[in-house]
């Protein structure tokens, strides 16, 4: 059944996937993770909608980063409509 299985270079672009992307730590992709500045944050929750990895939680009261499961695209920091969320080493 394995052997059916086709490698990474033969998905087809555009392929889905169908696995959460927190099953899989892979927060070390990039240097770059989102810091969130708590005092400018207005907690509309843009970040958390539009984050690809689901690496932005929120807890009821607070927005938090999951640094594990950030590859560092930057789309949380680039669509925060107060800029409360900058892209940083780390």
């Amino acid at each position: 059944m394995l052997s059916e299985l086709r490698s990474w270079k033969e998905i087809p672009i555009g392929g889905v996937a169908w696995k959460l992307s927190t099953e899989n730590k892979t927060g070390d992709w990039s240097p770059f993770k989102p810091r969130i500045d708590q005092t400018k944050c207005t907690k509309c929750l843009i970040c958390w909608i539009l984050c690809p990895d689901m690496a932005i939680e929120w807890d009821g009261e607070k927005v938090h980063e999951k640094h594990d499961y950030c590859k560092g695209c930057g789309v949380c920091a680039n669509e925060c409509p107060v800029k409360c969320i900058s892209m940083v080493r780390g």
